[in-house]
């Protein structure tokens, strides 16, 4: 299989579980100790770094340390805006679009000795 549609996947998979332990605890721990906050995304963030270490070594194969970082991003956001919206209820912003077209730039950029 094609090691960028691999590490591409892998990377979905560890962005929402990064996103669930980073975030999930605001709205169903909030009343809680933030201690059980921590522990309890430090447990979900193992299983995104079982994927995420695997990705970035698969995707290393053939593309660069830059490359990886920025592919990174773009797929951080495309997990975050829908689980803003959807999980934690908050409202769309037009921001989230000036953001994406910021990582197109970003994207174009880093990749661009790729296309030519």
């Amino acid at each position: 299989m094609n090691p960028i549609v691999v590490t591409i996947s892998l990377l979905v998979c560890s962005n929402v579980f990064m996103t669930f332990a980073w975030y999930a605890h605001l709205k169903e721990l909030n009343n809680k100790f933030w201690l059980l906050a921590a522990l309890l995304s430090w447990g979900i963030a193992l299983f995104e770094y079982l994927l995420q270490v695997p990705a970035n070594r698969i995707g290393f194969t053939v593309l660069s340390v830059g490359q990886l970082k920025i592919l990174q991003e773009v797929i951080t956001l495309m997990v975050f805006v829908p689980f803003s919206l959807f999980y934690l209820k908050e409202p769309l912003k037009l921001d989230y679009l000036w953001a994406g077209l910021c990582l197109v730039g970003a994207v174009y950029f880093v990749f661009r000795s790729k296309f030519n």
